[in-house]
């Protein structure tokens, strides 16, 4: 079986350790993103490490375990990796949820890290 290109290795490696540092101790989450990052959280936005750190570390659960169930990676034209994610998540005892997150990832001082972060729960309102 070939190896697989670099941006997947890229982007899987990013997703892998994102969620684990998520589900063990969010706090450590601040080291993935620099003070230019934006994040979209269910349509609200936030600019600046110190901003989405607030903004993760306000979430109200204290456990949880996510649970990917699919991911693609690309690369960009500007040699950065998009990364896609599917998955489920469960908070605390609620029942469990899907979810979707784009990550675009960027080589800083060779470092990858996410500089552009979107996340929704996969919640459907058919009623409204």
């Amino acid at each position: 079986m070939a190896e697989k290109p670099i941006w997947e290795q890229i982007g899987s490696g990013f997703v892998q350790h994102y969620y684990q540092q998520f589900d063990t101790d969010r706090v450590k989450l601040a080291d993935l993103y620099t003070d230019a990052s934006c994040l979209t959280w269910e349509g609200e936005g936030f600019q600046g490490k110190t901003a989405i750190m607030t903004k993760l570390s306000s979430l109200p659960f204290q456990s949880i375990q996510h649970s990917i169930t699919a991911q693609d990676h690309h690369p960009t034209p500007d040699s950065c990796v998009m990364s896609m994610v599917m998955g489920q998540l469960k908070a605390d005892q609620d029942q469990v949820m899907g979810f979707q997150q784009v990550f675009l990832l960027k080589n800083v001082d060779n470092k990858w890290v996410c500089t552009n972060d979107m996340f929704r729960l996969a919640l459907h309102n058919f009623g409204a």
